[in-house]
């Protein structure tokens, strides 16, 4: 079963009025990942008629367990993957969090063995880390994971410096959250909150692995610097009521100018005149909240602002 990834892009949430978050032609990595399930009862018990997996999702990010930690308190966004495969709260965490770039969607499988394939996944050298989820199904809060995998090798030498293709053994983890030792999804809340724990050699799973998760390296650019700079573009004014003027002096060249919503949607998007030093953005359908403008050149850098609106 393949399906290709949805992602979305967006680092964003800040202290000051304006983030800047420029990486300058930084290396970029493609990956095809396939994960395949062993999901049998000889290993893992009797499996229940309807053994399915849940969306295969997570983020690519830049911070070592930002998402989840072995041995710690599931967060909510965690806990609603692992219990029901409801991954609404894990995107919105993912969108508005500055730490991670892109959500990423692979989508279930609906048997209890075969193969989830995401193709072509763009990891920047910014956002190197690579955490996925998904629920093993039925069941109270039983889930596998790879978590905060680092696809940077630091050898620049070959790949850029990105890891060469490698795969990695899959065990089933308990989200703490929920009782329940056999395949079903109608149980008491774990009262207090446990932690999240490995489930090897744990009813009804044995000691062997449950799946693989293969990454395959595809290709990649090396970092280059070409000079260009979103330093000198500024926004004004904010906060801002009917319109806002993007000033660029220095006509650095903007592919598109993105207004989302805090939640991460994308509300406006705009394709600047090249030629223009000056642009204004009319503003007078947006009703008063707090909105994000990106600014993104040609070559991948972005800038992004915290916009009140008023």
């Amino acid at each position: 079963m393949k399906t290709n990834i949805s992602f979305f892009k967006l680092p964003f949430f800040f202290i000051l009025i304006t983030i800047n978050a420029l990486s300058f032609g930084q290396s970029v990595a493609s990956y095809d990942i396939t994960f395949t399930s062993f999901w049998n009862d000889a290993d893992h018990g009797t499996l229940p008629a309807n053994a399915h997996w849940s969306s295969l999702v997570g983020a690519t990010h830049k911070t070592t367990n930002e998402f989840l930690e072995i041995g710690n308190k599931a967060s909510l966004s965690i806990e609603r993957v692992a219990e029901d495969g409801v991954y609404s709260n894990f995107q919105t965490e993912i969108n508005t969090n500055p730490d991670a770039d892109q959500f990423i969607n692979g989508g279930g499988l609906s048997f209890g063995q075969g193969n989830i394939v995401i193709q072509n996944l763009q990891v920047s050298e910014d956002f190197p880390l690579l955490t996925l989820v998904s629920m093993i199904a039925p069941s109270p809060d039983w889930f596998i994971t790879i978590n905060s995998i680092n696809l940077r090798s630091g050898n620049m030498s070959i790949n850029n410096g990105w890891k060469d293709s490698f795969t990695i053994d899959l065990f089933p983890y308990d989200a703490g959250t929920e009782d329940g030792n056999t395949y079903s999804m109608s149980n008491p809340e774990t009262n207090p909150q446990g932690n999240i724990t490995s489930l090897i050699n744990i009813s009804p799973f044995n000691a062997n692995k449950i799946g693989t998760m293969t990454l395959t390296y595809n290709s990649s650019t090396l970092s280059t610097f070409n000079g260009i700079s979103l330093k000198d573009v500024m926004l004004f004014p904010n906060p801002a009521s009917h319109h806002i003027t993007i000033s660029n002096i220095k006509n650095t060249d903007l592919k598109t100018v993105d207004i989302f919503d805090v939640r991460g949607k994308l509300i406006k998007q705009v394709v600047p005149n090249s030629k223009s030093f000056i642009l204004d953005m009319d503003l007078s359908e947006l009703p008063s909240n707090l909105y994000l403008i990106r600014l993104r050149t040609t070559d991948g850098q972005t800038k992004t602002y915290k916009l009140l609106v008023q």
